[in-house]
Order: structure tokens, then sequence, then C-alpha cells
């Protein structure tokens, strides 16, 4: 692994100090210098101006603001073309192709409507183009919808787009599932390089700040040309706050508090542009108490706390770009064990006279913010340095590195609660090399090759996964072009992965010893596969975009499926490996339609999932048939559940259709619905059914959203929402692995608004939101908490989902001149 890590890293060194003649900026006189996009930003009806556009270029990382006139200049351009994204606030985001060569000029004319027009994604693509010419399912999540809603955290705040789910462990710990597939099977990128921090476990959530983001693209579907192995099920690409427009500096001051746990929130950023030096910096703190609901009243232990920091610092020149950015993420959170006495009253541990006991949970306990065992913490520091080099032929050269440090330490002793039993330290080194090639003949090429070096180490007492090394490499090919209405994309990639674990062997007290038993052998895997997709986007009409796109995706078995054997805390269970395990091999089809009238936008889409060597868990059952629970280190008795695979298809789709009656432009009727279906094949009973597969859900949503609404208030909305999650019964039932979830009905409401000056300028917005206001106790199938006991005194299973939840927003822009 060393040598190939030095080759790659002496590969980089010598692009990057090569010929100096390759740079455009090495030679004023080649006329990169002189490419210049400039314009006017205007209102589409009345066509005034709008001062405070901004008009971004997303593959370059530069833009601009328009000035009281709503004009625009950007400088010192590569030629080539470039997806420009204009974005105005009360107004929809626009976005177009845009070719540079000398002087350009465009001017953009934005309406005042919740339907985006061309949305930009940059999601699994090789160049950022819109949505419309991308033939993989797609979804947008702006800034705004992340404020108009409540979450807790970044995966809830998006739990409700069309396809996509969260595995919970309470409000703080939330996994993404898309399409009915999570785990290592979803790639999470942020700050542009792949999330890594244990996520093979169910109550390892993702460790992104919720307040650093600007924007969240979903892509559904297998996306292993550019991200490699995992990327089977689909992308959550986290994309934070873009430089700002030469020459501004602003800053931003936010807070939240919800009623049901208390939770109140902190945020504040800054960041400033001169002369293509940019900068930023944000912090962010969150704090909550247990959550509550109807049945269970507090969930005892069901609190968390963050605090999150993060700077960056970049320059733009016309030789390209540079940007180096540090983020922390800092957590605590409570396990909920869920355990009752035969009150029905939540137990908790406590230290008696030195002696480990139990006692009821008081009223005073569920409001405090301290945190009790057992508990989590998590230390996530994460570097990454981005580079984009213009290149004399037309090309980009972008190299992309990253480091990041993932700690998770879990405490479970009451007499030493500052004691990690379990405490594992991953350390990961990214690298992305790509070169963009000049356009030929319409065509648009990306090739590179990217991967990641990693490391685990175990620091406790505790062993869940053995220490290992792990190696990934890939080379691929992406091209696109557009003929005439007709795009066509696709491309190949190979991959390699090597992963060696290291032995481990303990005494009787349960500390590593040469001479111990074996508690994890050593062993080395090697996995590779190739990836590949293709797909086509047909723009029938103005009105009509037809997609279809088919991709073969690959993964490789994570450490925990090959190796595990120990007391997984979180997940209430014994986890054992196999080490006979074979790569996933994903193929699926997808084919959509979108139509788009002054009345109605329709999306459909379909899907078809074959993946073979699926890997799942299931509940060990000895011969008596009663629980096979190992008699080495599960001294609690956990069910034991270990790691098999079988052949699995997976389909259905979503559909969205939102009414919006000319000339109420401002009043919207937004219906969605999701639906998969997982199988095994050969499985009789309930073992032909998939673990984990979401239930059918159908969202309702009636909102008003308004530009003007008179005197200081402007850009309000107002609106209600239906969640109808169905009875999923569907399930996989065999040896207890899994239970059936009933349906149930929830309805959310909101408002909100700018409150602006005389020179509408936003002063402050404030938001009001209440999920779940008729408080119905529900339990979400994806829930992990389902599983926790039963409570003697009602009958229920498991512990239920939060109940009503009141929220209030205030956000503060700062505009510094």
């Amino acid at each position: 692994m060393h040598y190939l890590r030095v080759f790659i890293l002496g590969l980089l060194g010598i692009l990057f100090i090569g010929s100096p003649t390759t740079y455009a900026a090495a030679n004023p006189g080649d006329g990169a210098l002189s490419n210049v996009l400039t314009g006017k930003v205007t209102d589409k009806i009345s066509k005034q101006p709008l001062p405070g556009a901004t008009v971004y270029l997303p593959d370059l990382h530069v833009g601009a603001a328009t000035d009281a006139q709503g004009n625009y200049i950007i400088k010192n351009l590569p030629k080539g073309k470039y997806v420009v994204d204009v974005h105005y606030i009360g107004y929809s985001a626009y976005s177009e192709i845009v070719t540079i060569n000398g002087t350009a000029t465009k001017d953009f004319e934005l309406s005042e409507t919740l339907i985006e027009k061309n949305e930009v994604v940059i999601t699994g693509a090789n160049l950022a183009t819109s949505m419309k010419k991308t033939p993989t399912p797609i979804n947008v999540i702006r800034r705004d919808y992340l404020t108009d809603n409540i979450s807790t955290n970044i995966i809830d705040a998006i739990s409700k787009v069309p396809g996509v789910s969260q595995l919970s462990t309470g409000p703080a710990i939330s996994k993404p599932f898309i399409r009915g597939l999570g785990y290592n099977r979803v790639v999470v990128v942020g700050d542009g390089i792949r999330q890594e921090g244990q996520q093979w476990g169910d109550e390892h959530g993702i460790e992104i700040d919720d307040y650093n983001v600007s924007r969240i693209e979903v892509l559904k579907g297998p996306a292993s040309l550019v991200y490699g192995s995992d990327a089977l099920a689909g992308v959550v690409n986290i994309v934070p706050p873009p430089p700002l427009p030469l020459g501004k500096i602003k800053g931003n001051v936010e807070a939240n508090y919800q009623s049901n746990n208390g939770l109140m929130a902190y945020h504040a950023d800054i960041a400033g542009n001169t002369n293509g030096f940019s900068w930023g910096a944000f912090v962010t703190q969150k704090q909550a108490h247990d959550y509550k609901n109807k049945y269970d009243d507090y969930v005892f232990n069901s609190r968390f706390n963050n605090t999150n920091f993060g700077a960056n610092i970049g320059i733009n020149k016309q030789w390209g770009y540079s940007r180096l950015t540090f983020t922390s993420f800092n957590q605590h959170l409570g396990l909920v064990e869920g355990e009752r006495d035969e009150q029905g009253r939540f137990i908790k541990p406590v230290n008696i006279n030195g002696e480990a006991g139990e006692a009821p949970v008081t009223g005073g306990d569920n409001t405090s913010y301290s945190m009790e065992v057992p508990k989590q913490q998590i230390n996530h520091q994460k570097i990454v340095w981005d580079n984009n080099l213009y290149l004399h032929n037309g090309g980009r050269l972008g190299l992309t590195l990253g480091y990041q440090l993932n700690q998770r330490r879990e405490y479970g002793n009451v007499l030493q609660p500052n004691e990690p039993e379990l405490y594992l330290k991953l350390k990961t080194f990214n690298y992305a090399l790509k070169y963009y090639l000049p356009e030929m003949s319409g065509w648009q090429t990306t090739v590179g090759v990217n991967g990641m070096q990693q490391r685990n180490e175990n620091k406790g007492d505790e062993f869940l996964i053995p220490a290992y090394d792990l190696f990934d490499i890939g080379g691929f090919a992406v091209t696109s072009k557009t003929f005439n209405k007709l795009t066509l994309s696709g491309g190949l990639r190979f991959d390699n992965r090597s992963l060696r674990s290291n032995a481990l062997l303990l005494d009787a007290d349960g500390k590593p010893s040469p001479d111990g038993d074996v508690r994890f052998a050593s062993f080395s895997k090697n996995f590779s596969n190739i990836s590949a997709s293709v797909g086509l986007s047909y723009e029938a009409s103005d009105r009509v975009v037809l997609k279809v796109n088919a991709a073969r995706g690959f993964r490789a078995p994570n450490i925990a499926e090959l190796s595990a054997n120990g007391v997984h805390e979180g997940t209430i269970k014994y986890e054992l490996g196999n080490q006979d395990l074979k790569p996933e091999v994903s193929t699926q089809v997808d084919a959509g339609i979108d139509f788009n009238t002054q009345h109605v936008s329709l999306t459909a889409s379909l899907f078809y999932n074959h993946i073979n060597n699926f890997i799942f868990a299931r509940k060990l059952f000895n011969a008596a048939g009663t629980d096979s629970i190992p008699a080495e280190n599960n001294e609690e008795g956990y069910a034991a559940f270990k790691y098999q695979q079988g052949t699995a298809n997976l389909y259905g789709g979503e559909l969205m259709l939102d009414i919006h009656p000319h000339p109420i432009d401002w009043l919207h009727f937004e219906n969605t619905l999701s639906y998969v279906k997982g199988r095994l094949a050969n499985g009789t009973d309930s073992t032909r059914y998939l673990p984990n597969i979401p239930a059918g859900r159908w969202l309702s949503e009636l909102k008003g959203k308004f530009r003007k609404v008179g005197g200081p208030l402007q850009n309000a909305y107002i609106g209600v929402q239906m969640n109808m999650n169905f009875a999923q019964n569907n399930v996989f039932t065999a040896y207890n692995t899994e239970t059936a979830t009933g349906s149930y009905t929830l309805f959310n409401a909101g408002l909100g608004t700018d409150f602006v000056n005389r020179k509408s300028r936003t002063l402050f917005s404030l938001h009001f939101a209440v999920n779940n206001f008729t408080d119905v106790a529900y339990q979400n199938h994806l829930s992990r908490l389902k599983y926790a006991p039963v409570n003697e005194v009602t009958g229920r299973s498991g512990v239920y989902n939060i109940g009503r939840n009141f929220s209030v927003k205030l956000a503060i822009p700062i505009d510094f001149k």
C-alpha cells in the first residue's frame, strides 16, 4: 500500500510542477485572460433589475453579484461550455449552459415561482449540468427547504425526499436509505470527498453539520463511476456554501428552539472575498434533552449535544482556483436501551456504593442536558484541499486531497462513566485526480483516478471489529454529448480494494496478549470489479423530457460484515462476520418522465435493481429452536446476528405531482408517492423479503408563497403537510430478525417570512413550524428503537418516535460594506 501511495503522490507532484507553459496563466497572450461573462438579471414580468442576484459557475467556483442596475461581470474565465446558476431571494433558481470564448454576454430573467427552472446538478456527472439533461434521477434540496422544515440532524432534514428514508436510533442518529438500500451502499459526500466514519453501524450517524450547507443533491441509483465502491444505492452530496462574489463580506446568525426535547441550536458564520482571495468560518452549538411521545412519555437517554466548527481559505485567479477547508464535528449522545421496571418506568444504571445497580428514571432526569451511560462520543475532523488548474489547450486539471480522523467512543460502565469501552479510531486519506478534456466535437469527457487509504485502530477494552488497513483505487472515464434535443452520457470504471485485517488475541481478562485466545484472526482480502453506465435524456418537447439509464455498480464487503465478533451496544445485538462474503454487484435500470405546463408539473420514475451476492444479517437459532447466544464476550445475553448472502431484486418508483394553477402561481398543491419492494430469490415464507425495506409513503402539501406581503414583510410562506406511511407487512420475520410495522399519518404545518427595511434589505427571518401536531404515537419501520424491550405494563414492544414538536427559528443576515 505504501508504494502505491508514494506513486500517486509522485504523479500528482509531476503534474503540478510540470512545464509552466502547460497552464493558461503562463502565457497571457493566449487569450485566456480576455474571457469574460457579463450581462443583466431582471424580473421576467416587470423587466425590473434584480440587484444583489448571484451568478455562479459551479465548475469553476467563481461568481458575481449584480449591481443596483442588475448588471454583473465575471472575468478571467477559461474557454469552454459551463453551467451558470442564477439565484435571487424569493425567485426560482435558474441555470443555463453558456459558451465562454472571448467576451460572452448573457442576460437572465427570473420568475417568482416555486418551480425551479433547469435546476443545476453536480452529483454523478463529469461536469455541472441542468437536471433535464441528466438521465439519472436526482433531487436537489436547497438551504431554504432546510430552514422551513423541522429536523434534528442532516439526514433527518432530507428524509421526506421521494425515495429517501432514514434508519434512525433516536433523534440524533440517522442514516440515509435510498430506494430500500443503506449503510455502505450509500456514499455520503461532504466538502467534495466521501465521508468516512464507521458508516457500517446502525447507530453511527453522518458527522456533517446541518447548518454549514448550501444545498444537498440526492442521486438515486448506482453511481460507482465517479465514487467507486459503495455507491450502489446512490449518493448524498452535501454541498457547503460556495465562495462569495468579489468584494463581498457577509455573515449570518441563526437560532432554533424545539419544544419536544428542548432543543436549542445556535449558529454563526462569516465569509468574504477580496481580489479573488476568499475565506470563511462557522460555529454551531446544539443541545437537546430526552424527547417524548404519547405512549412512552419521555424516552430516557435520547439526549444529545453538538459543538461543530470550521474554516476555509481559497484563491481564484486566472490560472484556476485552490481552496483549503477544515471542519470539526463533535457530538455526545445517549444510547437508548429501553429497559423498564414492572411499573413501566424506564430504568437507568446507577453507582450504589461502588456497585453497579439500577433505579427508575425521574422527571428531572428526562429534562437534564447532561449525558448518562450508555453514551457515545464522536469527534470527526476533516481537512480538504481542492484545486482546479486551467490548461492552455482549454482543458482543466482537478486535484482533491483529503484527510479525515474519526474517533468513536462508547461508554457503558456506570462505575467508570468516563472510560470508553469501545474506542474506534479511523484515519482516512482521500485522493482524486481528474482531467477535464477540452470539448471535442461536442463531447465533454473526464478521465481520472480516485480512492482512499484507511487505517482503523481499537483503543478501548471492547472489540467489535479488528484493526485493519484498506487501500482503494479506481480509474474511470465519463463522457456526454447533446445532439439537438438528445443528451447521451455514460462511462466505464475499474476498481480495486485491498483489505488487511490484524489478528487480536485476548487473555482470560479480555486484555490483548500474544498467548491469548483468538478474537480476530488475521486475513487479507482483495476485491476488484468493473462498473459502467449509459443513459439518455430526450427533450421530446418544451414540456416533456424522457429519461432512461442503465448502470452496473459494485460494493466490496465492509470490515464488520467480514469480521465482526462482539456486542454492538447501540444495535442491541451480538454481531458475527463472515469472511466468505463476495462483493455485491448491482444492475439497475431507471426510466422517467418530466412533464411541465403552466398549471401542472409531473415527475415519475421507475426502477428495477438486481443485486448478486446481496449481504444481510439474520438472527441465529440453535438446534433447540432458541436464540443462539455466544457465551464468549456476551455477558448480557444479546441475540446473535450473522452476515450471509443471497440474490436480491428491488423495484419501485417515485411520483411527484405539483398543481400550481395560473395566474395564482403563489399556490402549490404538491403530492409525492414513494414505493420500493425488495425480494430475495429462492426465499420461502418471510425469507423471501429483504430486511429494512421502508414502507410506502404519500406526502401531500398545500403551500402558499408570497414574494411581497406589504409593509416590512417579504418572501412569506404558509403551508400544511400530510405524511402518510403505509403498513409494512412484507418483512423478514424468520428467526425474529424483523417485525411488521403498522400504518400511521402525521400532519405538519409551517409559516415564515423575511422582515425588511425600506430598501428591501432583509433585517431578519422568522420561521414557525410544528411536526405531528395531532400527537400521533407511531413507530417508523426503520427505527431501531422499535426493537427495544417490551413494556410489561402496556404490552407494547419497543420505543415510539417523537411526538408533537413545535419549532421557532430566527436568522439574521449581516452584510458588511
